[in-house]
This record gives C-alpha cells, structure tokens and sequence, in this order.
C-alpha cells in the first residue's frame, strides 16, 4: 500500500514525504488518490492507531513538482509551522531543468505576479498592477548537458506557481511545463522542477531542521551527475 509514498523524515511532530511528480497533496475534482490521505494510512498503519489519524498540512507544491512536502502531526506543530511558514523565515531550495541558457550564471530576480484563478496561471505583470505581488527568487546554474541546463533556485517570497512564471518570463521555461510555454509535455505528466530541501526551526525543539528529498529516479535527472 505504501510503495506511493517515500518517507525522507518523521518525529513525534512532523513528518516528511518526498513527493512524485504529477502527485496531487490534497483532494481535488480528480479523485485521484492524494498523497496526505497515503500518509494517514501509512500512520494509521504504523502506529495501530483507532479512529481519526490528525495530519496537517502547513505549505504546498503543485501537482506536476516533486520533492519535499512537509506535513504536521499534531495541531500545535501545525500552529506553530503555519507561524514559520508565514514569517517567510524557511528556506526553500529547488532545482529546475530548462533548455534554453539563462542570460547570468547567477541573478536575483525581483518581478511582479499577477494570479488568474480562472486559468490557474500567474503573469509577470508591471509593478503598476495593484493585484500583482512581489516575486523574488535567486538561481544559479549549477550544470549543463548537451540539451539541458540545471539551476538551483533559492525561493525567498512564496507566491502561485512563482518560480514556473519567473523562469519562463526570463526565457527559460521548465521542461514539461507547457502551461508556461515549454513545446512538449513529460510522460509522467509532471516537470522537472524539484524541491530540493527545506530548512526552518524545528517547531516544537526549536533547533534548525534540513530535509532534503534525493532527486526523482527519471533518466533526465542523472545527466548532471548531481547527487
């Protein structure tokens, strides 16, 4: 049953899936399995509990991105990661391929999103528009093949599909990410944008935590020789 899920990390408060592409973390209009109903049945398992298994869920990745998902085991760790997660105090390191060369090595990008729920799609838009929030991400190319280029993306604001709309606004949209621009789709339906880590003060031993996700099993991802 549990072959779905990869578990990177648990304590008594938290515990940490390394998610797959194309993997939905909540319920939508699918009704396709969801990872946080996975991990309640892996807990309800492991632990013979009765009854209702509590998992809350303090932050999100989109469905096509894989990597860290982090998920609270009880309501104070929840309270208390919601906290972390809204003072902007987590650090959130990604990893992208693209096909087309960024202009820098290395950039601070600072734009202005505009979300547009009815396409589930946010612009980079001018900082004019009143609607439009703050983005800003670093990156750095880290590698390259003969087709592709890897960047490591540190994420400092957290905005809707953030680093897929700064990446293609610079000309470099993520591969198998049509909705941005890419000109074809992956198999697994997802992207090749990972969550790589994240690192935050631990919300009940207040210590600073890493947890890293090891990269996705795809071909495309062992070109780099990254480990």
């Amino acid at each position: 049953m549990h072959k779905q899920l990869e578990i990177i990390y648990e304590d008594n408060h938290i515990i940490a899936v390394n998610k797959r592409a194309s993997q939905i973390v909540q319920g939508d209009k699918t009704g396709d399995r969801v990872l946080s109903e996975l991990v309640k049945e892996f807990l309800k398992e492991k632990y013979s509990k009765q009854g209702n298994v509590y998992l809350g869920l303090p932050h999100r990745l989109d469905r096509p991105v894989s990597g860290v998902v982090l998920f609270a085991k009880t309501s104070k760790a929840l309270t208390r990661l919601n906290a972390i997660f809204k003072s902007a105090s987590v650090q959130k390191t990604y990893y992208a391929i693209v096909a087309n060369p960024p202009a820098k090595t290395e950039d601070k990008l600072i734009d202005y999103i505009y979300r547009n729920t009815k396409q589930n799609k946010s612009y980079v838009v001018d900082s004019s528009n009143q609607e439009a929030k703050k983005a800003i991400l670093e990156y750095k190319l880290i590698a390259k093949s003969e087709r592709y280029y890897l960047l490591e993306i540190n994420l400092i604001t957290g905005r809707h599909h953030q680093i897929r709309a700064q990446l293609a606004n610079m000309g470099c949209p993520i591969r198998g990410d049509l909705k941005y621009g890419y000109p074809r789709s992956n198999k697994n339906g997802g992207i090749n944008l990972h969550s790589r880590k994240i690192s935050f003060i631990h919300p009940v031993q207040k210590e600073e935590i890493t947890i890293t996700a090891p990269f996705p099993e795809e071909k495309i991802w062992t070109i780099f020789n990254i480990s």
